[in-house]
């Protein structure tokens, strides 16, 4: 494999890491959101049970968001090893 094909998955490897970013970003603004929307609907509107799914959406986007978390730390230490060995 020439170094320019290697260069080139250390490129496409970046473009992930930056796709994983905007998504853990709007995993982020999906968590603000449920918040709002559960204080609405427990506080506001006395609706319990649909703020108790509410809740529990936003514990798996919460999920969601560690697991993305980890795999933007973990995927940057792989493309800093790929750019270290000159990939």
């Amino acid at each position: 494999m020439s170094d320019e094909a290697e260069k080139t998955v250390l490129e496409q490897s970046r473009e992930i890491v930056s796709q994983l970013k905007q998504m853990r970003h709007d995993s982020k603004v999906n968590i603000e959101n449920l918040a709002e929307l559960w204080l609405l609907l427990d506080d506001k509107l006395k609706q319990k049970e649909h703020a108790q799914r509410v809740e529990e959406l936003s514990g798996h986007q919460h999920a969601f968001h560690v697991a993305v978390e980890a795999l933007i730390s973990d995927y940057e230490m792989e493309c800093n090893r790929m750019e270290n060995e000159g990939c």
